[in-house]
């Protein structure tokens, strides 16, 4: 772990994802000037739910940020499951489409998994489809989620030392806690952690997190992670974001993420905010992974 006698410094995910896209632009330009397209993500999203769009709008202006094409396919909300299993049919076919990722939630009409099972592994560049899920769970290359990538890619820009460490992961989702414990203790830098991964059902859970060198909290729950549960001197980085009421605040709400931050980091010598930390990496991670699908970097 990177030395320190200091506590709370910040983990700006913001200025990684600003190292990130900015290597992505460079590169996507050098493949214009070669006369090349480029790379082209395209996002679909079923209905009007607010959350949603504005996380498509965000991805889409991202794209075009590092000079990728990105392209919005919106559907109503009444949309049947067979009609939009025939527009990822039509995408997975689509030799213009290097990725695109189908934005959940979808309405409780449509099963999500057959969906994430609909799109090409090659394409899928949310890294939720079984066979990337796979690839990742036993060290072959492949599209890994971009939240879990986004993370590792803090660590390895801040030069957390993670071998051997304590890790405990709060929350088990497919999308973040689990695979997050999958990759801190594979044999990788940053990674050959021992790795707890605990839950809503885990027992003596303050007893747990108090062991961590690092603490990942992705449970789903405004600043459940108190200072009490933390130990002095640990890496903390909190992958919620909810918004509470704040009649003081200008909008009438504040972000939060999972961990109580303001008494946290005051134990954590390092630790991200919200907003600002994993957030802006989680969309960066799908830019490098659109990258990676059009120079077909892991599927031929």
């Amino acid at each position: 772990m990177a030395k320190t006698n200091k506590r709370g410094q910040i983990l700006d995910g913001k200025l990684v994802a600003k190292a990130l896209k900015e290597s992505i632009k460079k590169e996507v330009a050098e493949m214009v000037d070669r006369g090349e397209d480029g790379p082209h993500l395209a996002a679909v999203i079923v209905g009007n739910d607010p959350a949603s769009e504005t996380y498509v709008v965000s991805k889409e202006k991202a794209a075009r940020s590092v000079g990728m094409v990105s392209s919005v396919y919106r559907y109503p909300e009444e949309t049947t499951e067979k009609e939009l299993l025939d527009v990822i049919d039509f995408l997975n076919r689509d030799p213009e489409i290097s990725g695109f990722i189908v934005q959940l939630p979808l309405p409780k009409h449509i099963n999500e998994d057959k969906v994430i099972e609909r799109i090409k592994p090659s394409k899928d560049v949310d890294g939720f489809n079984p066979v990337n899920v796979g690839k990742m769970a036993i060290g072959q290359p492949g599209f890994v989620s971009a939240t879990p990538a986004g993370i590792m890619e803090i660590l390895r820009y801040y030069k957390i030392d993670t071998e051997g460490k304590n890790c405990v992961v709060l929350g088990r989702s497919n999308i973040v806690g689990s695979p997050m414990s999958i990759l801190m203790s594979k044999k990788t830098n940053p990674g050959n952690a021992t790795v707890t991964l605990c839950h809503s059902k885990t027992q003596n859970l303050k007893e747990i997190t108090r062991n961590a060198d690092i603490l990942i909290a992705a449970i789903g729950s405004p600043e459940f992670v108190k200072a009490d549960m933390v130990k002095e001197g640990a890496v903390v980085i909190d992958v919620g974001i909810h918004r509470l009421e704040d009649k003081t605040a200008k909008k009438g709400y504040k972000l939060v993420g999972d961990v109580d931050f303001e008494e946290v980091k005051k134990k954590a010598s390092y630790i991200t905010p919200v907003p600002g930390g994993v957030g802006p990496m989680t969309i960066a991670s799908l830019l490098n992974n659109t990258l990676k699908a059009y120079k077909s970097e892991y599927y031929g």
